[in-house]
């Protein structure tokens, strides 16, 4: 509840008033803030039809903070003016002060000051007039005291530009009696007690009506990321196509299911510590299938399955090494070959969702470290109209529908396509995914039939959850510069199918 002693003010004002009263005029004339008496309209019209009160807006100008200091100290050109004496001031002594830069050039255009560059000490100031008229600071004082409609409106542009002035909205009330107006208020009850239904005196009370529209208490509880939101819908749609999820409980790989099982040469730029992040302990894994290694090692070094390899010297300490999986396609390259080692083959679609990590340089689109969705689809006989075709209906169920396709260059894919979806925030096409045909070098050592192609593709989990949200920058949505508020009041993703 306001203050009993306005609101009985602001009540005496209204009932003087003929047609009412505004409620800014109010607070200027009690030397009031304007929420004070704004907090007893809000009181006045809780307790019931007393008093009507009509919001209106109108727009004024105000002083900055800088604008204030201006209008009690004078403007920074005057200041300027003022510190140099009649012997001159060195320029570099001016530039210490804190108004010196901006007081310079302003000074410097109204011709109050010169800067001989030639003298004996170095550039010095002397000063071109006897005495100065600091216009802004009359122009500053004459808003303050409420007589802007005396500036023309080019100088008060002049002044916004300097940022010495501001426009601004201003909300008021226009208050007027209502149907019950009274002087004086009588405390509604809020609560019928056993005392009032015992005594009876709850007849003779007036009971403050109930608000049946009021919002309740939002109750606390955790919320998920949008990441968790858009991994959730991404994970729904594999699963409506029918795929199945791969394991992805290991962040660490070898560098031979990583890179070598993939055809990828031990000499390529990606494996690289500029693009990779190796572990120093435990620095080497041990554990391989040796059958499966000796014909990736054959088939990188001398070739084969109609290939002529890498034609280099493969290395088994290069496969051992560690790092943090650059991709998902490891765990792709895993299962791929425990389906290669079944009696029979029988078609699958695999699909995995979790986090990878490559050595990027950080900027509005790339992380070190981000997820990377998966989907592969192992049968007889699939083309890379196959591969379009199920990239265009796995994109669509996501809501987008703007997609691109450009030719690209993988060492484990054969044909590859870039996929690129315009971001509307952006306002480009940016790279969403990575997809083609697995090749016969990585597949057929494995063992799978030779009539069997795989295709597949990769995307960001970040960039998606980009588009569908609006954020511009991931270092907005993943890291240290997250605004949590974000992550309160994200709405529920619901990717149009």
């Amino acid at each position: 509840m306001a203050d009993t002693g306005v609101v009985e003010t602001l009540l005496q004002r209204i009932e003087k008033a003929d047609d009412g009263v505004d409620s800014l005029e109010v607070a200027n004339s009690l030397g009031l803030d304007h929420q004070v008496i704004v907090g007893a309209v809000k009181s006045l019209q809780a307790v019931g039809d007393v008093i009507s009160a009509e919001l209106r807006s109108s727009k004024r100008w105000e002083l900055t903070d800088e604008g204030t200091e201006i209008a009690e100290q004078g403007s920074q050109e005057a200041r300027v003016f003022g510190s140099v004496p009649v012997e001159g001031l060195a320029q570099s002594e001016l530039m210490k002060l804190s108004f010196g830069k901006i007081g310079f050039s302003k000074a410097m255009s109204n011709k109050w000051i010169r800067v001989d560059k030639a003298h004996e000490g170095g550039p010095r100031i002397f000063r071109t007039v006897e005495s100065i008229d600091d216009q802004v600071r009359q122009k500053l004082l004459l808003v303050q005291k409420g007589n802007t409609s005396q500036l023309e409106e080019k100088e008060k542009n002049e002044l916004k530009k300097r940022k010495l002035l501001s426009e601004v909205t201003v909300k008021t009330y226009w208050i007027t009696k209502g149907n019950s107006f009274s002087t004086t208020l009588t405390k509604q009850e809020t609560e019928l007690t056993p005392e009032m239904i015992a005594t009876g005196n709850w007849k003779e009370k007036k009971f403050k009506p109930y608000n049946f529209e009021a919002m309740g208490v939002a109750p606390d509880c955790g919320h998920l990321h949008p990441l968790m939101k858009v991994r959730t819908q991404f994970r729904q749609i594999f699963l409506e196509m029918g795929f199945t999820e791969m394991p992805t409980n290991n962040f660490i790989e070898s560098s031979f299911w990583n890179f070598d099982s993939l055809f990828q040469p031990q000499q390529h730029p990606a494996r690289d510590q500029h693009d990779t992040f190796f572990l120093s302990d435990p620095a080497l894994a041990h554990e391989f299938p040796q059958d499966y290694l000796e014909r990736v090692k054959r088939v990188h070094s001398e070739g084969g399955f109609g290939s002529q390899g890498y034609k280099y010297d493969w290395k088994i300490e290069e496969a051992q090494k560690n790092i943090l999986r650059t991709h998902t396609t490891a765990v792709s390259a895993r299962m791929l070959y425990k389906l290669a080692q079944q009696e029979k083959f029988t078609p699958v679609k695999y699909f995995s969702i979790d986090r990878v990590f490559r050595n990027e340089t950080l900027d509005a689109t790339h992380l070190a470290e981000f997820h990377q969705i998966e989907g592969v689809v192992a049968d007889y006989g699939l083309t890379l109209g196959d591969l379009m075709g199920i990239l265009h209906q796995f994109f669509t169920k996501l809501g987008i529908t703007k997609l691109r396709f450009k030719p690209a260059f993988n060492p484990y894919t054969e044909p590859s396509m870039e996929v690129f979806s315009y971001h509307e925030g952006l306002k480009k096409w940016v790279e969403v995914g990575n997809s083609g045909i697995f090749r016969p070098e990585m597949l057929l050592p494995m063992g799978l039939p030779e009539d069997v192609s795989v295709i597949a593709w990769g995307l960001s989990l970040e960039r998606p959850t980009m588009i569908k949200y609006g954020i511009n920058n991931i270092r907005e949505l993943v890291g240290h510069k997250v605004n949590l508020q974000m992550v309160y009041d994200s709405p529920i993703c619901r990717l149009e199918s």
